[in-house]
């Protein structure tokens, strides 16, 4: 098949030949550079390549190009080589432009013209593209096929899990003529539902979570039984440690029970993250985040949850639910919070079928042409708006307080208001959820004036507030009132240590109550609730790792 190929499309001869010998000067050996002047060229060229079971790795396209600017190109280019990494080249003049037309397309990064010296400006870009090109190649996954209902929480759950951990999968509906001669060839019936065909053909029904995470080829057994440090909790501040952890050379298990990222994997777009001027996806932030743990040998233990953890003598020792147990010197606790639960009349009943905690980005396509409600005035809230208007006919922001600016990021304000089909009301919440085996209609209380109204409603996303995933932990470490842990200057009260501290210095910035023990992230008390801040708070354990292992 020979080397795969660097397509380059530009209708400016100059920019053109400068980008190709630039190029070839680095990866001529490796690859086959492609040269085209125009956008219906470079579909020329790709069609010849791909009758001749050639391979793309990279895409990079002139964003103002006549006849079809490098946006249309780049998305009809997809349907040819869907796994080919794709960039923008831009000038200063469309920087806004691109970036807009990169929120709303899957591009994966945008160059700007000129981008003299190369080795800064061009090469590390294309290292990383290509790096993460190699790390799928060009070959159509197997995908695993999930039949089940539409309004079926355990299908939902399935379907969320695979879309969460970035597991290839199609889904069939039970009533579709795929779903339905997949049921048959595995001699299942109604109540098989929900039913995951794996990439080799084998049928499981009503499967775990863990079964489906096993059949993905997802790790769910540790390789060793002791390690140096292991993280519970797979969010940015566990990413964070995971990195910085294997980087520096320490065997590092990060343990996740759901899916690695976290709430923020699942953020449709975030846009105030350091060194992403044109905002990444939290998916695609946790997959380079997964990456690199595991380019550094970072083990990732999957779907198994944590239920308790003691300490005996100079090791600390976590328990699972399934009753096995690993030790290692030192914990990291990095376990975020989870959403409130909505009390209102009606919705736990209707949760999965169309009542839906977090983003649930897979249900966007299904949202078309409906009216969707979501709940809540924070970042997460505004993000999930903004990705439900692509779909929706309608998106109505619930908030239970006067305004959205004491909760949610200035630019997220203006982005929504500038979105005809997102409306904004404040002092609000919902107190009803109504359906017949899925959500229909919702009643909202107006705080203002004390009215209902009861209106309909084929979904309903709740982002309300945030409860730390800390009771398993029961009083080994100190946490306050709400349960987040309490670490560094905070244990020191009156100027005394902890009850219990046994050793002849003050616990560590990020240290629990007990000593080798560390929380990051939103689940210690009064830190920062950002992606940025927990990445740093993961980072910054590690060093204190260091210290504390130094001294034992």
């Amino acid at each position: 098949m020979g080397h795969p190929a660097i397509l380059t499309v530009d209708d400016d001869p100059s920019v053109s030949r400068a980008i190709a010998r630039d190029l070839r000067r680095r990866y001529g050996d490796r690859y086959r550079i492609v040269r085209a002047s125009s956008a219906s060229e470079a579909l020329d060229a790709l069609r010849e390549l791909k009758l001749r079971g050639g391979r793309v790795a990279v895409m990079l396209a002139d964003y103002r190009m006549p006849q079809m600017n490098g946006i249309e190109f780049l998305e009809q280019a997809m349907d040819l080589f869907p796994h080919a990494r794709r960039a923008l080249l831009t000038a200063y003049a469309d920087t806004d432009a691109a970036i807009q037309a990169i929120n709303v397309v899957d591009v994966d990064h945008y160059l700007l013209k000129p981008w003299d010296p190369p080795e800064e400006k061009l090469y590390p870009v294309l290292d990383a593209l290509l790096d993460a090109w190699q790390a799928t190649g060009d070959k159509e996954m197997p995908d695993i096929r999930v039949v089940g209902h539409r309004w079926s929480e355990p299908s939902f759950q399935i379907r969320d899990f695979l879309a969460r951990n970035l597991v290839p999968y199609r889904y069939f509906g039970a009533d579709e003529p795929e779903g339905r001669r997949l049921m048959e060839a595995a001699d299942a019936g109604p109540e098989a539902i929900p039913l995951v065909v794996t990439a080799d053909g084998r049928a499981l029904v009503r499967p775990t979570v863990q079964e489906v995470a096993q059949a993905a080829g997802l790790s769910t057994s540790p390789d060793r039984d002791f390690y140096d440090l292991v993280i519970v909790g797979g969010g940015p501040a566990g990413l964070g440690a995971a990195v910085y952890g294997g980087s520096e050379g320490l065997k590092t298990l990060l343990v996740e029970r759901q899916a690695v990222g976290g709430q923020a994997g699942q953020s449709s777009r975030i846009e105030n993250y350091l060194g992403f001027p044109d905002g990444i996806s939290g998916a695609q932030l946790t997959d380079r985040a997964r990456r690199q743990a595991d380019k550094f040998a970072a083990e990732t233990l999957n779907t198994r949850e944590v239920t308790g953890l003691r300490t005996d003598g100079s090791a600390h020792t976590l328990m699972f639910s399934d009753g096995s147990e690993i030790s290692s010197r030192a914990v990291l606790l990095s376990t975020g919070v989870s959403y409130r639960p909505l009390l209102a009349d009606g919705v736990s009943g209707l949760t999965g079928s169309g009542v839906f905690y977090g983003s649930a980005s897979t249900e966007g396509p299904a949202c078309a042409g409906t009216d969707v409600y979501i709940v809540g005035g924070a970042n997460s809230a505004g993000q999930a708006a903004l990705f439900f208007s692509r779909y929706a006919r309608k998106v109505t922001l619930l908030v239970r307080g006067d305004s959205l600016e004491a909760s949610m990021s200035y630019y997220l304000i203006q982005q929504l208001a500038r979105i005809d089909n997102i409306a904004i009301r404040t002092r609000c919440e919902v107190v009803g959820a109504h359906g017949d085996g899925h959500l229909q209609a919702i009643t909202i209380c107006d705080s203002k004036d004390g009215t209902k109204a009861t209106v309909e409603c084929g979904y309903l996303f709740v982002f309300i507030g945030a409860e730390p995933r800390t009771e398993w932990l029961g009083d080994v470490v100190a946490r306050d009132a709400k349960g987040f842990i309490r670490t560094g200057s905070d244990l020191l009260a009156n100027g005394e240590r902890p009850r219990g501290w046994d050793r002849d210095r003050d616990p560590f910035y990020l240290e629990s109550s007990v000593p080798g023990i560390f929380a990051a992230g939103d689940v210690r008390a009064n830190s920062i609730k950002r992606v940025a801040s927990a990445v740093g708070e993961g980072a910054m354990a590690v060093a204190l790792v260091h210290r504390y292992l130094e001294a034992e």
